[in-house]
């Protein structure tokens, strides 16, 4: 009875802060003003706290500009987990501009929707994505084009990193900084978590979303360590499979670190 309770008052406190924050967004994506940067966040971090995703930072993102970020992909949570951490916005596939929910909250973010089939459309893609770095936005790309169980990394496919490949000629210095970022789900309640929970961290894609959001509910606490790791400055004329392969090596060692509980010392702030 308890569980349900507190379940229902998450639940209406993140409608009204939805609702608190909409006009503002819709505002910014109206006029374009760089509120719509900002509000995302606030927002993201709002729904953190309300679901109970404790977010703990290793390393620091690059403050160099144009920035990409390259992270693993475990489930929808890594949205609000990257998007409470900073101002970023997503390369999302183009059907995700009509999931459920999703679709919504994809749109309100100005998320990059890219479709991969049609190569006619591919100029234009880049030319946003280039264009979105080149004004200080940070994008952020998922690599291994899908979602995968959390413990491990997937296979990451250098074709999506066309992006920056393509992007790197059009930005001002002709380069692309991108930064590999880390995400791990670690502990339940403050206990590490096992095989039996890893369901609650991960989203495959295959699981109904309500029952799993109802899943997350339930616990009450979900720990998160977001790694940073060292930047690769990818410039016009540069291999991709080379920068995939440098992706893949720095993401694969911050995974397992963090998952078998080796953190760092040097940094670590908590998202509140």
């Amino acid at each position: 009875m308890i569980t349900n309770i507190r379940i229902g008052l998450v639940l209406f406190s993140l409608v009204v802060v939805t609702l608190v924050l909409l006009p503002f967004q819709l505002v910014g994506l109206a006029f374009d003003l760089k509120i719509r940067r900002y509000v995302p966040r606030l927002w993201h971090r709002s729904a953190c706290f309300l679901l109970g995703i404790r977010i703990h930072v290793h390393g620091k993102m690059d403050a160099r500009r144009p920035l990409m970020l390259a992270s693993n992909h475990a489930s929808w949570k890594d949205i609000l987990v990257l998007g409470a951490v900073a101002d970023v916005v997503y390369i999302a596939k183009a059907e995700v501009a009509n999931w459920p929910v999703f679709g919504l909250l994809a749109k309100l973010q100005k998320s990059i929707f890219v479709v991969r089939e049609e190569k006619r459309r591919t100029g234009d893609q880049v030319n946003e994505i280039a264009a979105r770095m080149n004004a200080g936005e940070i994008v952020v790309l998922f690599p291994e084009g899908t979602t995968s169980d959390g413990n491990r990394l997937l296979e990451v496919k250098s074709s999506l990193f066309g992006a920056a490949a393509a992007a790197a000629p059009a930005t001002a210095e002709k380069i692309v900084h991108v930064q590999p970022a880390a995400i791990a789900y670690t502990r339940v309640n403050g206990m590490a978590m096992g095989r039996y929970h890893r369901p609650i961290a991960a989203w495959p894609g295959d699981i109904e979303l309500l029952p799993h959001l109802m899943g997350i509910l339930r616990e009450g606490a979900l720990d998160v360590e977001v790694a940073f790791g060292d930047t690769i400055d990818f410039r016009a004329g540069d291999n991709r499979k080379k920068l995939s392969a440098d992706v893949t090596a720095q993401l694969r060692k911050l995974l397992t670190r963090h998952l078998r509980g080796r953190n760092y010392d040097e940094y670590d702030e908590n998202v509140k």
